[in-house]
């Protein structure tokens, strides 16, 4: 029978969740749906000296406002295998008993060395030029453990209560070997490979002992996670060969790093490109720190989901807008690159722009609304129709990247200007052009029906009738409604304004650039 397709994203309560973890979600849960699989949020809170208050439910807002929400999980719903806290998984004795396995099989001993005694040893084989000080094959036959003293002095220290962690003993010069989906086959010498610290001395589990465990209970079928566990890998392998668990060994896959815009070094939460390196906004209390998030700078979840797609995958296509279905339906492992992304600040806007631009008339004057209360005054803003708003979302939104950009881009549709672009008043304001606005405005007065096409065929017929070119004046007619030299287009920008107001108003240009 095929093994059920089950991942999982387990994130340490540490801090805020920075758009590196949120990918390694996104991967996981897409490989996950496509297959009609699980997803599940663990959290690993193993060390407890680096937890932080608030972080649990960051992570699941995160989740949530980005819309890949686990099936089984902290806060998500009880499955199978609960509880999903690696703290309270502690208290059942899970990782001890795995751990208690490994030393029964000679495969993990007993280690009583003191912080002191770790330390001299490092500076020991630093003065020897050890180019990676470790405790491992050969480093340990000096230091205090179950391998160096007699079962007579271990039981000693152990009545005693002497505190000691369990470390892997890893085997001496000796080939690793394990498969990556995104990598191929990769090799280790163990010799590269250090002791790791299974259980610490507070009975809590590390990391790499705990995961495991977990991953085994919880039939965990592939492991998504950071090229900076590469490394750690060789040890995982080797904790699983020890168990005699190869066979629920998950598949692996090692992302590859999110770069800085510049390709140099690793992009990090403290990155000053601009652009959030959060989902939420999120505040540091150990730090004072504060940090804005994608939800909060006005971000779409499904532009910051589909930009986070394209970081590290290609769909092998031309396509770069996708749907969430569209995503899983499309996903592959193969597809994701070995080499690192470039985070692109740029590119990420362009992708909240494409979005925006879909997004219904309707929606966008929703969240429109309220920027214009707190620009206009009460009266002015209960004065504005529906219909009005949401026309002047469907002009703007063509030039803004953002909601909070119509306001600085559109103004003139609520407020008439009362300065005008000087330099195209310099370059375009003359005795013909004035007689022309002075003439189009007779001509809009007569109209019976005021749309874009009657507007912008009465402009074009005055212009003929004097003598000038439409282009010629276009922008000075612009300027002379909206203030400015850009925006929406002209004629639609026309028609929703209406007849009266674009009267009025080009009988105020008129008057105020002639004195």
């Amino acid at each position: 029978m095929e093994k059920r397709v089950r991942l999982r994203f387990a994130p340490s309560p540490t801090g805020g969740l920075h758009m590196g973890g949120v990918r390694t979600a996104l991967f996981s849960y897409l490989f996950a749906k496509k297959h009609k699989g699980d997803f599940i949020l663990r959290i690993e809170d193993t060390d407890q000296t680096r937890y932080v208050k608030g972080a649990e439910e960051y992570i699941i807002e995160s989740l949530k406002w980005c819309g890949i929400e686990p099936n089984e999980g902290v806060g998500f719903g009880d499955g199978p295998h609960a509880p999903y806290r690696q703290s309270e998984r502690k208290e059942l004795g899970i990782y001890k008993k795995y751990a208690d396995q490994l030393i029964a099989s000679g495969h993990a001993y007993v280690a009583f060395d003191t912080s002191e005694e770790l330390d001299a040893m490092r500076k020991r084989l630093e003065a020897a030029k050890v180019v990676a000080p470790q405790y491992n094959s050969v480093s340990r036959q000096n230091m205090r453990n179950s391998l160096t003293l007699s079962e007579d002095d271990v039981k000693k220290l152990m009545d005693a209560g002497t505190p000691y962690v369990i470390r892997l003993k890893v085997p001496r010069n000796e080939e690793i070997r394990f498969h990556d989906i995104i990598r191929g086959w990769v090799v280790v010498n163990s010799t590269q490979v250090d002791d790791k610290v299974l259980l610490k001395s507070d009975g809590m589990p590390t990391y790499h002992l705990a995961h495991i465990v977990d991953d085994i209970e919880m039939e965990i079928s592939h492991a998504v996670r950071g090229e900076e566990w590469l490394p750690s890998a060789p040890s995982h392998v080797l904790i699983y060969r020890y168990l005699g668990m190869e066979d629920k060994m998950p598949l692996l896959a090692h992302l590859p790093l999110i770069l800085k815009p510049d390709g140099n070094g690793k992009l990090s939460k403290r990155d000053k490109s601009g652009i959030p390196m959060f989902p939420l906004d999120w505040y540091d209390e150990r730090t004072g720190e504060k940090y804005v998030g994608y939800r909060e700078t006005g971000f779409f979840p499904e532009a910051f989901i589909n930009m986070l797609a394209m970081l590290g995958w290609n769909p092998g296509t031309t396509q770069e807008l996708f749907t969430l279905d569209e995503l899983i339906a499309a996903f592959t492992f193969e597809r994701v690159n070995k080499s690192g992304a470039k985070f692109d600040p740029e590119k990420t806007k362009w992708f909240n722009q494409q979005y925006l631009r879909m997004k219904p008339d309707a929606e966008l004057a929703e969240l429109f609304k309220p920027v214009l209360k707190e620009n206009l005054s009460e009266s002015h803003y209960s004065q504005l129709s529906t219909h009005y708003l949401q026309g002047v979302c469907k002009l703007v939104k063509e030039k803004a990247h953002f909601v909070s950009e119509f306001w600085e881009g559109g103004k003139y549709f609520f407020i008439a200007p009362t300065t005008f672009d000087a330099d195209v008043i310099k370059k375009r304001w003359n005795e013909q052009s004035a007689g022309f606005i002075k003439e189009v405005t007779e001509a809009f007065k007569n109209l019976n029906t005021f749309t874009a096409a009657e507007t912008e065929v009465t402009f074009k017929a005055t212009a003929e009738k004097s003598g000038i070119g439409a282009g010629q004046v276009m922008q000075l007619f612009r300027v002379c409604l909206s203030g400015v030299g850009g925006g929406p287009m002209l004629f639609e920008m026309v028609e929703l304004l209406g007849k009266e107001e674009v009267v009025k108003r080009l009988a105020f240009a008129i008057e105020t650039i002639k004195n």
